[in-house]
């Protein structure tokens, strides 16, 4: 368990997938560029056996973890974590129910 100012840390954002490309040779990564309005970060994301093409992602808005310190992961510099949900069979990924301005705050 962890407190709730602890959960208050996390900066969660809308942002809009601008670019989404496989990354040579990783099985399980996709490249993402994702807005933020004022700002777009690269996020490297888990999520490749889930997507059959990642065009399909541009446009999409997602949910963000955007102040997460920068991790390189396979060569690229990830800036943030998009959130989904897995079980057994099915990977879903955290988007919104209407469209809303990308760098929205998450509350």
């Amino acid at each position: 368990m962890i407190s709730f100012d602890d959960f208050k840390k996390l900066d969660l954002r809308a942002g809009t997938v601008t670019e989404a490309s496989y990354i040579e040779d990783a099985d399980k990564l996709l490249l993402l560029k994702i807005s933020l309005g004022d700002e777009e970060r690269q996020v490297v994301s888990g999520i490749r056996s889930a997507i059959d093409d990642p065009n399909e992602l541009v446009g999409m808005q997602l949910m963000l973890v955007a102040n997460l310190e920068p991790r390189e992961i396979f060569g690229y510099e990830s800036q943030g974590m998009i959130l989904a949900a897995r079980d057994e069979d099915e990977l879903s990924l955290a988007t919104f129910s209407t469209s809303i301005s990308a760098g929205s705050k998450v509350s």
